[in-house]
């Protein structure tokens, strides 16, 4: 406690209270709002516990406390003026204060010292390169101490995580208005990593830590390698909390084990929602997950989705993490669909055996389809239909392969996301006709200037075989239209049109580019150009094509995007809306 304080605090104690007064500060701009939230002459003003000898004690003290402030800033000789007026009800303080000349900076000094300038020279380099209060700035001591802590962080994120600051020293010549600034950082020993040692674990087994840990014994430390190994324990369904650290005793920088302490999920989970969708209507849902089937850390996830046009229900059961990080699963769900014309109903069992990191996603599988296909107006089907009523099978092996290059992976605004799956059937392996399938999808983000983005979007699909398709599950063909296709056309209304039912394709191609424009962090608009097609031959192809614009917020859970869109062919207006990334 300093003796200012203490010996306001004993005047507060020893005299009557009185009425309160009034301060009229003339102050600069650049100090006003500091010494407005800092002073205690202006922040006691509106008390009315204050006796005269408080209110004395401020009066004769002000001065000094304006200096202590403005120092902060850069202001080193201020002058203030204080004037009483007593001869109305309540006191009235004039305070006037002139800043004076700001003091900027003359020279500055940066070292590093210890392991880093002879085992990472140009590290050590990166921090006098880039330290941040540069000579002819005004100094101020918020940008002093951020200097200083940026300087450091490049040292400690990455091979020096011991590194400290050993000295510094800020030189202040107020008489002719001149800063020098020296800083010498110790960066300490390299630190290599070690072994993981974990704690918090009483449900879950550790070796699903183990199992998807993408650290390797002795590779040099790096605090981006601790946050994507965080990530990865996360991304499995059994923790709700990951903290990871070093031990950072210079003494043992070679092989530090790596501490990591969950927080475990409990066994099981239940949910529930409603919602809405521009494609499918207004729906209902409940999901149940159990994470330790057995005690063996097996996850078995079932969901029964309504929704006006469609309805789901799926079961998953999965294996935990084994080594490399694959997880082998099977699932099986039943699927309808009433759109344009189509009753369509899927079911699928299949096995999956999948390895998802951070930025890349890879999986084999082998499923088998069977799909009913009915006209829900029972119109006689047209001749030159390529698919046909009736029940089609297939057992499909395939893979897929998700590729995420951005720099944020919940609001990206440079980099790229692609997908690409592709599978193979053949006749009477449990299917009705050989095919061959290919499907992909690319988004690319391109930022613009500070806020804004660019983004083209590009989606191919494709069903090779001999003849027609009248024998290929259809949801394994394609339809366009709807908020993640075209814009401006109802969801899955772009096909093989006939007597006004649309009927899947084995082609398909869309794009679209995107102009967002960011008011604000969270708020922001878009205009768009959607195209694409759907159809069973490219030369007889139809593009349809669609403007809009819409609104963007960036929400705690993902991007929401609400869009009206005109689509050039149906010359309608249509509202669409979004949640989430696409793929």
């Amino acid at each position: 406690m300093t003796w200012p304080l203490l010996a306001f605090l004993l005047l507060c104690a020893s005299n009557a209270a009185c009425a309160a007064y009034q301060v009229q500060l003339d102050a600069p701009s650049s100090l006003k709002e500091l010494l407005e939230r800092h002073l205690d002459l202006v922040r006691y003003q509106d008390r009315d516990d204050l006796n005269d000898d408080q209110l004395n004690f401020m009066l004769e003290t002000v001065e000094a406390q304006v200096a202590k402030l403005t120092s902060t800033e850069g202001y080193f000789l201020p002058r203030t003026t204080v004037k009483v007026d007593r001869s109305g009800a309540q006191p009235v303080v004039q305070l006037t204060v002139e800043s004076g000349a700001r003091t900027t900076v003359a020279n500055v000094d940066v070292r590093v010292s210890g392991a880093a300038p002879e085992h990472s020279p140009s590290q050590a380099a990166r921090v006098r390169r880039n330290w941040q209060l540069k000579p002819g700035e005004p100094f101020r001591q918020q940008d002093w101490d951020a200097a200083k802590q940026a300087g450091l962080q490049i040292l400690q994120r990455r091979r020096y995580p011991a590194a400290r600051i050993a000295e510094s020293d800020a030189r202040i010549y107020p008489d002719i208005e001149q800063a020098d600034l020296a800083v010498s950082y110790d960066s300490g020993p390299l630190f290599t990593l070690g072994p993981l040692q974990v704690s918090g674990t009483a449900r879950y087994p550790e070796s699903i830590i183990y199992n998807v840990n993408p650290l390797h014994p002795g590779e040099e430390y790096s605090a981006d390698r601790l946050l994507e190994l965080q990530r990865e324990i996360q991304r499995t369904p059994y923790f709700s909390n990951v903290v990871i650290d070093i031990d950072k005793d210079p003494a043992h920088a070679q092989q530090a084990p790596v501490h990591v302490q969950v927080t475990e999920f409990p066994t099981q989970r239940l949910r529930a929602g409603v919602g809405y969708s521009t494609d499918t209507g207004a729906h209902v849902e409940g999901r149940y997950s159990h994470f330790n089937l057995f005690n063996r850390a097996w996850v078995l996830d079932t969901q029964l989705r309504l929704e006006q046009r469609r309805q789901l229900g799926a079961v998953e059961l999965a294996m935990p993490p084994g080594a490399g990080g694959w997880i082998d699963s099977a699932h099986a769900s039943i699927d309808r669909t009433t759109l344009e014309g189509i009753d369509l109903r899927s079911r699928r069992v299949g096995l999956r055996r999948a390895r998802n990191t951070e930025k890349r996603d890879f999986a084999y599988t082998l499923e088998y389809y069977s799909d009913q296909l009915q006209q829900l107006n029972g119109a006689t089907l047209p001749p030159d239909t390529v698919v046909q009523p009736g029940t089609q099978r297939a057992l499909v092996a395939g893979a897929a392969l998700t590729r995420r290059q951005v720099d944020n992976p919940r609001f990206p605004r440079r980099g790229y996301i692609a997908s690409l799956e592709l599978g193979a059937a053949f006749q009477g392996l449990l299917t009705d006709q050989t095919f061959f399938r290919a499907y992909s999808q690319l988004r690319q983000y391109n930022p613009v200037g500070r806020r804004d983005i660019v983004i083209l979007r590009g989606e191919l699909g494709a069903v090779v075989t001999k003849g027609g398709t009248a024998s290929i599950p259809a949801s394994l063909l394609f339809r366009a239209g709807g908020t993640e296709s075209v814009r401006g056309y109802r969801y899955q209304s772009i096909g093989n049109e006939r007597n006004g039912i649309v009927y899947p394709t084995r082609y398909l191609v869309t794009g679209g580019a995107e102009y967002q424009r960011w008011f604000s962090e969270k708020w922001g608009a878009a205009v768009f150009y959607d195209v694409g097609a759907a159809s069973d031959s490219w030369s007889g192809k139809s593009f349809f094509h669609a403007v809009g614009v819409g609104a963007r917020y960036r929400s705690p859970i993902g991007p929401i995007n609400a869009d009206l869109a005109y689509g050039f062919q149906g010359g309608n207006i249509r509202p669409h809306l979004s949640l989430g990334i696409v793929f």
